[in-house]
């Protein structure tokens, strides 16, 4: 489940605004009531949409992103996570291998593990605890590095860019660069431009990926190491 805490606070927000036009309508102030009914089935809809992302419209917009994969790649997820694109990359992979790299909490790699030995992908599947800042790995190491909305909470654009200078140089060249985010997407182009990559572009990811509506939509950054 991706920031329950924004889901916890659309719901609250539609209880209480239910709660607000049911006064509001009692004591007979109609106008109000309406508006507040409004601001409900609003706030309502923003965490509908914010459900069906963190459930499945993000693993529907990754799967065909990765469809792409022949299955002898070496692919590395920053920020994995729990594993969500990792995982969607490991059932797509065949020789290849996908490796999770995050600044793991104390639970966090048990339960990534614990994930890619439920979907039956863990023969396929490294975890490492690293900083996204140093990479533990030689250069020129991956066929596929990808990132899904981790790189936003790297605090501070030099250590955005520091990361986006580490997947690129872990990066094969030829290889792929996928990087999904809510924030910073004409920063991270420009880095990778910068770097000298090529056919450097963003694109909207469509509602399946709005975390509660448009104002919170992901883009996709993709790039070609030279």
């Amino acid at each position: 489940m991706d920031a329950p805490w924004a889901l916890t606070g659309l719901m609250l927000g539609t209880v209480l605004l239910v709660a607000l036009a049911a006064v509001s309508f009692v004591t007979g102030i109609l106008v109000t009531g309406v508006v507040f009914t409004s601001g409900a089935v609003y706030t309502l809809a923003s965490a509908a949409s914010h459900l069906y992302t963190t459930r499945r419209g993000r693993f529907a917009v990754w799967g065909e992103e990765l469809d792409r994969l022949e299955g002898g790649e070496d692919v590395l997820d920053l920020g994995c996570g729990r594993g969500a694109v990792l995982l969607l990359a490991a059932r797509r992979l065949s020789s290849g291998r996908a490796t999770g790299v995050d600044p793991w909490r104390s639970t966090g790699e048990p339960l990534t593990r614990a994930n890619a030995e439920a979907e039956g992908v863990s023969e396929r599947v490294d975890l490492v605890t690293a900083d996204l800042h140093e990479l533990p790995f030689g250069d020129e190491r991956f066929d596929v590095v990808v990132s899904a909305l981790a790189l936003h909470r790297v605090p501070g654009a030099a250590g955005r860019e520091q990361a986006l200078r580490e997947a690129y140089r872990v990066l094969r060249p030829g290889g792929l660069l996928l990087v999904a985010d809510v924030r910073h997407v004409p920063a991270y182009e420009a880095v990778l431009r910068g770097l000298g990559a090529r056919d450097v572009h963003s694109r909207d990811l469509g509602r399946r990926y709005w975390y509660g509506g448009p104002w919170a939509r992901t883009r996709m950054v993709e790039a070609l190491k030279v």
